[in-house]
């Protein structure tokens, strides 16, 4: 039987406009959830490639203390950052420069070292998809201190090093 006014059957197959909204209304709801928790994620991932890229930088350091007694190229350097020094190249080799290693940088690792004391830092800057990131330029020292620079009032070095 055909609705008066439509000329429509009453019981037609399909989906009423209502029925379509609550489905877009329920799937913006979950994308509004799930988008920003999934970049999250995306980026603590990142942080902790980069992180571990500064872990083997560190141990490069030490084999290169080892074999050189000193932590910078040049003997007696009293702790000018070798990376900005014109002409200067870093000590670390092209594998430790950038995270990932291969691809669009998201983090580039320098070493700071002096000699007097024999110390050295490592940094992991921001650059690229990253260059936002609330964590900030991330830090290893030759001592193991990890911590963190730039980044945004109310963090720990703890939320970021994990």
């Amino acid at each position: 039987m055909a609705h008066p006014r439509s000329g429509f059957p009453r019981n037609s197959p399909g989906f009423t406009l209502i029925e379509v909204m609550v489905v877009v209304a329920i799937v913006a709801i979950l994308a509004a959830i799930a988008l920003p928790n999934y970049q999250e994620h995306v980026r603590r991932s990142k942080r902790t490639e980069a992180q571990g890229l500064l872990m083997e930088a560190a141990q490069f350091m030490q084999r290169y203390y080892s074999a050189n007694d000193r932590y910078t190229a040049v003997a007696g350097d009293t702790g000018v950052e070798s990376e900005q020094k014109k002409g200067a190249k870093s000590l670390l080799p092209d594998r430790l420069q950038q995270s990932p290693v291969s691809g669009a940088a998201t983090y580039t690792i320098t070493v700071f070292a002096r000699d007097t004391p024999p110390s050295y830092t490592l940094r992991a800057t921001r650059t690229g998809s990253m260059r936002g990131d609330r964590c900030g330029t991330l830090t290893l020292s030759g001592l193991g201190v990890r911590d963190m620079e730039d980044e945004v009032a109310g963090l720990v070095t703890t939320d970021c090093w994990k």
